[in-house]
């Protein structure tokens, strides 16, 4: 049963650790605090999640704390949320189970920009990490972990652990070895420069060092991650797509961007994808990518020559499209860097790469806020996850949706979002189908005009625009236009 195992794992040692699922999650106890790998929906543990899970059903009152890199799939975030397993989760999540007991508050949450999770665990900021519990495609000579296609946090909580059980997934080739550059800052004040200049720069380990006397668990898996849905783009994503290409090439030709372009970051989901999949038919060569996850429409790129070099933390894919880069893998892993997420989403790093941060919202106000996390101001829909490191430290912050919601029946573009994510300090771009707001220069008036202009739907503008006048009535200072009493007019107009 454990030949294919054994041959994973190269440190002869540690083939006595080998164990069930249900034996390795004995090592994990009521109250306990989990560093888990994985990031948004890729390399993260299934077994032992499923043993926890049986174990709470039969009335165990876990309680656990579970930090991750980012999002898990069903299998884990799902599963011990409906088993009523979990205490605590942070600092990401796009679960729909794990999201409605957030709202109802059975599970506390915290939410915060990605780049700070390994810091502040590393700085006992946050709970001590009783137990990492890693998914891997390999354990080397030395006791190594080879991740499989994430990274996340891993290090991290592997450093920090008292324990470490380890997931080594058979259904991920080996050969994935090599595409991994896992790197450690220094904490303060013993910090330095991070010696990062260009995409494909590699300035760690193929692996993630770990004392083989902290493992106490390896269990086989072979389930493949859960992937996300494949979905196809429709003619509002299209335009978004042709609009903020139409965008970079102006700026190109005005000089305020290089061609090529500096790297280029997307974030999780449907409406990047479709539109990172435009530039496969832009005039835009030798493009590179320093993002924090790499989806289907980025191997896409890859192999139609458009893309040089790709850097991120997470490989998330639909299950046909990983399954296809895992056969491709070696022709294609030279091309491709998976890092800590503590670098992918690195202020020093993007700031120095000069980033064109492009991540989604939920919606946007006239004066350039936006809000990427709770709907209507109190409802979780997933966090800020990574769009807060690059929104605030890209070279050009862009931000794109689509100008309503709700089959029509919202606009996304109001006069004031109900949650502040990203301020106007940092916004710098909208785009949507309906066109593309520069708001580089501009006042505040200014901005509320180009929003409206070239954003917002057509049939909310005439709306926006009243509450432009009726703000512009009610408030003590006309330079700046703002009143909440109007914006509730707004919203009972439309």
């Amino acid at each position: 049963m454990y030949e294919t195992l054994k041959q994973r794992i190269k440190c002869p040692e540690l083939h006595e650790k080998i164990r069930s699922s249900s034996e390795a999650a004995s090592y994990i106890t009521p109250g306990m605090t989990i560093g888990v790998s994985g990031f948004t929906l890729s390399g993260y543990p299934k077994e032992v999640a499923k043993a926890l899970a049986e174990r709470s059903h039969r009335g165990e009152k876990l309680e656990l704390t579970v930090y991750s890199g980012a999002s898990l799939g069903d299998d884990f975030d799902g599963l011990l949320t409906r088993a009523g397993a979990l205490k605590c989760r942070m600092p990401y999540q796009t679960n729909t189970d794990l999201r409605n007991a957030i709202n109802e508050g059975k599970v506390k949450y915290v939410d915060l920009p990605l780049s700070l999770m390994s810091k502040w665990v590393r700085s006992g900021y946050l709970n001590h990490i009783d137990v990492a519990l890693v998914e891997a495609s390999s354990i080397d000579e030395n006791g190594n972990i080879i991740p499989t296609a994430s990274v996340g946090a891993s290090e991290a909580y592997v450093a920090c652990a008292d324990k470490v059980i380890v997931e080594i997934n058979t259904y991920v080739p080996e050969n994935i070895k090599g595409i991994h550059d896992i790197y450690m800052t220094e904490l303060a004040p013993n910090t330095k420069p991070i010696p990062l200049t260009k995409v494909a720069d590699r300035i760690g380990t193929p692996y993630i060092p770990c004392d083989p006397s902290k493992i106490v668990a390896i269990v086989q898996s072979e389930i493949p991650d859960c992937g996300i849905p494949e979905t196809a783009g429709d003619e509002d994503y299209n335009k978004m797509s042709e609009n903020l290409i139409s965008f970079l090439e102006k700026d190109v030709e005005a000089g305020r961007l290089c061609n090529p372009l500096p790297p280029i970051q997307a974030g999780i989901g449907a409406v990047s994808n479709a539109v990172l999949s435009g530039l496969q038919k832009s005039k835009f060569e030798h493009l590179t990518v320093y993002s924090e996850v790499m989806q289907d429409s980025l191997v896409d790129l890859i192999e139609c020559g458009k893309v040089d070099a790709a850097s991120s933390t997470a490989i998330t894919m639909s299950k046909e499209k990983m399954k296809a880069f895992f056969e491709k893998l070696d022709s294609l892993k030279g091309k491709i860097v998976l890092r800590p997420m503590e670098i992918s989403n690195s202020p020093e790093v993007i700031r120095r790469l000069s980033v064109i941060a492009i991540n989604t919202i939920i919606e946007a106000d006239l004066y350039g806020n936006t809000n990427s996390s709770y709907v209507g101001g109190s409802r979780l829909m997933n966090g800020v996850g990574g769009s807060g490191d690059f929104c605030q430290n890209g070279g050009l912050s862009i931000f794109i949706t689509k100008s309503t919601a709700k089959n029509g029946t919202i606009s996304s573009i109001v006069p004031l979002v109900s949650h502040i994510d990203h301020t106007s300090k940092t916004v710098q771009v909208i785009v949507t189908e309906q066109g593309v707001a520069d708001l580089r220069g501009l006042n505040v008036i200014e901005r509320a005009h180009a929003i409206i202009d070239n954003c917002a739907h057509p049939k909310f503008r005439p709306a926006l625009e009243k509450y432009l006048r009726k703000a512009s009535v009610l408030s003590d200072y006309p330079a700046y236009p703002y009143s909440v009493e109007a914006a509730q007019m707004f919203h009972g107009s439309v």
